[in-house]
This record gives structure tokens, C-alpha cells and sequence, in this order.
């Protein structure tokens, strides 16, 4: 019996969403078909009924997951003020438990380095993708004019996915968890004021 083209979309998100974890995890270059496909519940010979290449696989999986972080840029609470905002906003993004679960978390600290080199088609949707988030960090600078906001969210948000990326990379717990406390702090503590 051939399965009916819900079955067949469900299927295909399901293999989305379990690259955009394992991408995430592992890699784009180091996590082949058949690892992505098992780990979506399938086997590798269905992939090609699904995607024409890897690199397609690639960019849907990328816009999942950087619409995974919009939905929680916009989902954290704003409370009222500017600082508690940006506070929040940093605080969970550059929480321990970000940092360990690369899986879930922030495409382009995972995957940047990768992505720099990635099609022009994926390149496309992650400058999409970062302008989408940049655009939710910036609502957060209310009093200011919206180019104003727009640099400012521009350079929290190269704060945090470089502060989440060292944190990531270094041994040492004690440097890892201060690189994510003063990188929070510092992004809180940029007050936005009337231009």
C-alpha cells in the first residue's frame, strides 16, 4: 500500500527534524545519510525519495532549526523594562544547559564554521534566518529608532553565539561557565537610552 502524501510530509519533517538534532550534534560534514536517516526512525535507501541531495537536506534542515530559535527568542518573557528584556533573553540563551545540548540549541553557534562553507541555497536561508533573529532581539530596544536597535541586537547576538561557541570549546568549567556569566552580563548591562 503506498502511503498517502500526509504520511509521506510527516515523514519528511520527521527526517528534517532529526537532521537539524544531528547536524547540530555532530556535524554537517561528519554526519552521513545513513546516520541521519536511522536516527529519524528510517533507512538510508528512502532518503531519495524525499530530497534530491544532501546539500537540500541541508538548508530545510538549517531553516528548521533557526526557526526553532526564533520561536524561543520570541516565546522568552519580556518583562518590562529594557534591561530585565535583554537579561532574560541572555540568560537563557547562554545558560549551562544550552551550552551542553548542542542538539537543541542555536544553529549557528553549532554549525557556523560549517555553514560559512556550506551551498549558495543553505547560505541564503541562514542570512534569512539571522535577520529573522536579529529583528526579535531589536523589539527588545524599544526607545530607540529601529536602525539604532537593529546594531545593537546585531552585536548581542554576535555576543552570544560567540560567547556560546567558546564555552563550548574550552576544557576548563570554571572558563566555560564565566565565559557564559560575564558575555550575559555584559549584553544586560548594555542599557539601550533615547538616541
Amino acid at each position: 500500500m503506498r502511503k498517502s502524501r500526509e504520511e509521506a510530509a510527516r515523514t519528511r519533517e520527521r527526517i528534517i527534524e532529526a537532521a537539524a538534532d544531528e547536524f547540530r550534534r555532530n556535524g554537517i560534514e561528519t554526519t552521513g545519510l545513513a546516520e541521519l536517516m536511522a536516527a529519524a526512525g528510517l533507512t538510508h535507501g528512502g532518503f531519495y525519495k524525499h530530497f534530491t541531495s544532501k546539500d537540500q537536506l541541508v538548508a530545510e534542515a538549517c531553516e528548521y532549526a533557526i526557526n526553532s530559535l526564533a520561536k524561543w527568542f520570541d516565546a522568552t518573557p519580556s518583562p518590562e523594562g529594557k534591561r530585565g528584556a535583554l537579561q532574560t533573553l541572555a540568560a537563557g540563551y547562554l545558560s549551562a544547559g544550552h551550552r551542553d545540548n548542542p542538539s537543541g540549541g542555536c544553529p549557528f553557534a553549532a554549525l557556523g564554521s560549517e555553514l560559512v562553507r556550506a551551498d549558495e541555497n543553505t547560505r541564503v536561508v541562514a542570512t534569512a534566518g539571522l535577520l529573522k533573529i536579529i529583528d526579535l532581539i531589536a523589539q527588545q530596544y524599544r526607545d530607540v529608532r529601529p536602525d539604532v536597535a537593529k546594531q545593537r541586537a546585531l552585536v548581542a547576538f554576535s555576543t552570544l553565539v560567540g560567547a556560546l561557541t567558546l564555552a563550548r570549546l574550552v576544557t576548563d568549567p570554571k572558563l566555560s561557565n564565566l565565559v557564559l556569566r560575564e558575555a550575559a552580563r555584559s549584553i544586560g548591562a548594555s542599557q539601550p537610552t533615547d538616541e
